[in-house]
């Protein structure tokens, strides 16, 4: 075995120096983040955190952001990736009926996502996603909801860079606008969050 091989991280090695920039992340006060088990079959190395906007910070009667984000590590680096690493994140709050109506309220959702990371200076390549918005109309038992809307964004991208505190405080600062806080950064609209109380 050659000295270059025998100093050669392994694979577990690299994972777990991943993970550590993880923990190195500057988090808005506004979120609970919690490590959660991580989807398995995924990648031989995975891990995952889930997030909700605090609610004490929050007003009483909103309800709360949600998130997870999942980091997978596979050295064989699959095809479509573009790299051995990638970070899938879920966002998720509710708005006001007539913000989700907006029909370019999923083109806002994904532009805060890029200009989070990009303020943050994560570097990334094949970036992918999708951002949808619901709206529901209670019926029957349920009608004393009213009228509902919601934005979910999914997407992926693959760091360009070991390490991935960036891209976690780009997501976490995602999470916190679709819940309806203001950006840390300045020059990004926000929309309001839903304030209307239910049941």
């Amino acid at each position: 075995m050659s000295p270059a091989t025998a100093a050669e991280p392994t694979p577990q090695a690299v994972f777990d120096g991943l993970i550590a920039s993880v923990g190195r992340a500057r988090l808005r006060e506004e979120l609970e983040v919690s490590t959660i088990p991580a989807p398995g079959g995924l990648a031989p190395f995975s891990y995952a955190l889930a997030a909700d906007v605090n609610p004490a910070r929050h007003a009483d009667d909103s309800d709360l952001g949600t998130g997870r984000l999942i980091i997978l590590f596979d050295p064989e680096a699959p095809e479509g990736w573009g790299g051995p690493v990638r970070v899938i994140c879920y966002a998720q709050a509710p708005l006001e009926t007539e913000i989700g109506l907006d029909p370019f309220v999923a083109d806002v959702a994904w532009s805060w996502l890029v200009d989070a990371l990009s303020a943050r200076g994560a570097d990334y390549t094949a970036a992918s996603g999708t951002a949808t918005k619901v709206l529901s109309t209670g019926y029957g038992e349920l009608a004393a909801q009213g009228s509902g809307a919601q934005i979910e964004l999914r997407a992926s991208w693959t760091p360009l860079d070991d390490d991935l505190a960036a891209h976690v405080e780009g997501w976490a600062e995602l999470l916190c606008m679709v819940a309806g806080y203001p950006p840390t950064a300045e020059g990004v609209a926000v929309l309001p969050p839903r304030r209307g109380s239910r049941g």
